[in-house]
Order: structure tokens, then sequence, then C-alpha cells
């Protein structure tokens, strides 16, 4: 029981992953610091992506379900949980690299404001 545990730890761990990856640019428009964090964050997610790459939490996550008794399940992440969601089956490497293209997307326009307003704000609100 306690591995069907932890494996669901691991599903959470990893969807609030790829949600901060996505979106975790917002979080430096409060806390510039969060930059640090994020950025190393969103090019892995997006490395991941371009890539095709596994992400090391999907062996982890089967790894627990196998220790306690369920089923693991094949291909990564994506596949199993947001594509099913987000997109019809049958769309796989091209979404994938859609995906990445995305995150890249959202954080580059988040990027891209926080750095004009802190600009905008050094210089005294002057343009």
């Amino acid at each position: 029981m306690p591995y069907r545990v932890l494996a669901a730890a691991v599903v959470l761990l990893h969807l609030a992953f790829v949600v901060f990856v996505v979106a975790g640019g917002l979080l430096v428009l409060r806390r510039r610091w969060a930059a640090a964090v994020h950025l190393p964050a969103a090019a892995w997610g997006v490395f991941v992506e371009f890539s095709g790459r596994i992400c090391p939490l999907t062996p982890l996550e089967n790894r627990l379900r196998a220790l306690g008794g369920g089923a693991a399940y094949s291909g990564d992440f994506v596949d199993q949980y947001l594509m099913p969601v987000l997109y019809p089956p049958g769309l796989r490497r091209g979404v994938q690299v859609a995906l990445g293209l995305f995150a890249l997307a959202v954080n580059a326009a988040v990027y891209a404001y926080a750095w004009r307003s802190a600009r905008r704000r050094r210089m005294g609100g002057r343009r």
C-alpha cells in the first residue's frame, strides 16, 4: 500500500512540475528570485519535450506502481496523463514538440514582460 501512495505522490509532483514549467514564470512577476528556480526547471521541461526523452519521474512512478502490485504504463507522463485530457489519441511526437513550444512561448512572454517592467521601474517610469 505505501508504494501506491508514493506512486500517487510522484504523479502529483510530476503534475505540479509540469504546471510550474508552463506557468511558473508568473511567479517571477511577484518574486524575482523565483527565476533562479524556474528557468532551470523550464529549460529541463522544454528539453525533455523537444528531445523526446522520458522524465526521470516516470520510471520512478512505474517502479513504485510495480512494487505496490499495480501495473506500470508505457510511454511518459505526458502520454499517460496529459495527452488523453488535452488532445485526442494518435497525436504523439508533433504534439510533444508543440507542448514544448507552448511552454517556451508562455515563458518568453512572461519574462519579456517582467524584464520590461523591471526596466521601467529602474528608469523611474520613463520609457
